[in-house]
């Protein structure tokens, strides 16, 4: 039978789907002094820690990477919080037949999540879109999230490139619940553009995907672009059914644009819209793309990417380095998981899936108690943490401090990073 808290929550999650049109040996986490005063001692509980992330389609590369990153950081931990016993089990919010995820399956997940008293933390979700429809479901549950991936303004802050209503909308009981590892969109929308004009970039057309996360990236990147002084010829809406976006193309080249960016995900036809602007902008034109398509099935023409010969024009950003530019931690955590999977070039995400991870085992030890309430307390006192992406803290929105974002060429259909780009949000 469905309870009142099913019902309720069942609505909100139809509504808000409605809405969405859709990217070392470290023994003991470190917090710093502001992770706060740990609680006494308590009984060991059996606890849960649950991810969703699509684990189908184009992003199915990058979120096994995240998967198995979490399930080396568990290991590690001997499958202990404190006194506690966690288990992990990793949920798909995605469908074969949309190649993505979808509101169905990711309510669906946060649901049994919420549902679930054993529940500790949730993980995800991967897209900003699907934390919109999760996020609230968790906060009426008290469940704590961590997403190793989202970056929509929106979730956290009514900054520049959110919508009205946000965040408040999302947290229905005012508990913020929500955390976040990867820094938001208004650090990648000024390092998209920083990139850009770095590279000589003077007139840029863009093209959005229209979804939470693609639309929110495209309006900050319009700010930045206006206060670094760079040209945006257009930003465009696009239709991700269309079978081509050859129109489009050619009105950014009437317009003289020597650049495109496209703000969106890999599943809503990325791959076309780059052939089809490199075909029109010509072979120097230099294309561009967020972490959204900073994935296999992107750059890999064998997996349905981009076309080989585009490889040269194409870069991304995403807030994940090289190994060398890691502390000795993360440069310790590579090692690590080459040796567990047999990886050699570890996807860029796999860092994040640990650290999200990492960072859940603290907050339930710090808790003491291993209630949700006080997990989020302690998930919320993160300061300072020295992590494998470095020292970090969790501020009084959810958001992490990290500001640093990588460059990425692509090379043989890998990415292969470029360099570290230190824009700040302006203004």
């Amino acid at each position: 039978m469905r309870s009142k808290y099913m019902a309720a929550t069942g609505c909100l999650v139809a509504a808000l789907a409605m809405g969405v049109a859709a990217c070392g040996d470290e023994d003991e986490p470190t917090t710093g002094g502001g992770g706060g005063t740990e609680e006494p001692a308590a009984e060991g509980k059996n606890l849960t820690i649950y991810s969703s992330l699509p684990l189908q389609g184009a992003s199915r590369v990058q979120t096994e990477a995240l998967v198995n990153g979490a399930k080396l950081a568990l290991e590690q931990a001997g499958g202990k919080a404190g006194n506690h016993t966690i288990k992990y089990e990793s949920l798909d919010d995605s469908t074969a037949q949309a190649g993505s995820w979808t509101p169905e399956a990711e309510s669906a997940n946060a649901l049994k999540a919420a549902q679930d008293e054993a529940t500790a933390v949730y993980l995800g979700a991967f897209n900003s879109g699907a934390s919109k429809v999760s996020i609230p479901i968790l906060s009426e549950a008290g469940v704590p999230q961590i997403s190793p991936a989202n970056t929509y303004v929106g979730l956290t802050t009514n900054d520049p490139g959110s919508e009205p209503g946000e965040p408040d909308k999302y947290y229905p009981t005012g508990d913020r619940t929500y955390t976040r590892i990867v820094p938001k969109d208004t650090i990648q929308a000024a390092a998209l553009v920083t990139l850009m004009k770095q590279d000589g970039c003077t007139k840029v057309a863009m093209t959005n995907d229209k979804e939470v996360y693609g639309a929110g990236l495209a309006r900050v990147i319009e700010l930045s672009a206006k206060e670094q002084g760079l040209e945006l010829t257009s930003n465009d809406a696009i239709d991700k059914n269309a079978s081509n976006y050859r129109s489009l193309a050619q009105k950014a080249k009437a317009a003289g644009a020597d650049c495109f960016v496209y703000s969106g995900i890999t599943a809503n036809n990325a791959v076309q819209q780059f052939k089809d602007f490199a075909a029109a902008l010509g072979a120097d034109a230099g294309l561009y793309g967020p972490d959204g398509v900073a994935e296999t099935g992107f750059v890999s023409e064998k997996d349905g990417g981009i076309p080989a010969a585009l490889n040269k024009q194409v870069k991304v950003t995403v807030a994940t380095l090289s190994p060398d530019q890691y502390p000795p931690e993360g440069q310790e955590f590579f090692t690590q998981f080459t040796e567990k999977y047999g990886v050699d070039n570890p996807d860029p995400y796999a860092i994040y899936g640990y650290e999200a991870m990492k960072l859940a085992i603290d907050a339930i030890e710090r808790s003491g108690t291993g209630e949700k309430a006080d997990i989020k307390k302690a998930l919320f006192e993160t300061k300072d943490r020295a992590s494998v992406l470095g020292t970090y803290s969790i501020d009084e929105n959810g958001d992490t401090t990290l500001t640093d974002y990588g460059a990425y060429g692509v090379e043989n259909g890998e990415l292969k990073f470029d360099q570290t780009i230190k824009a700040q949000a302006q203004g």
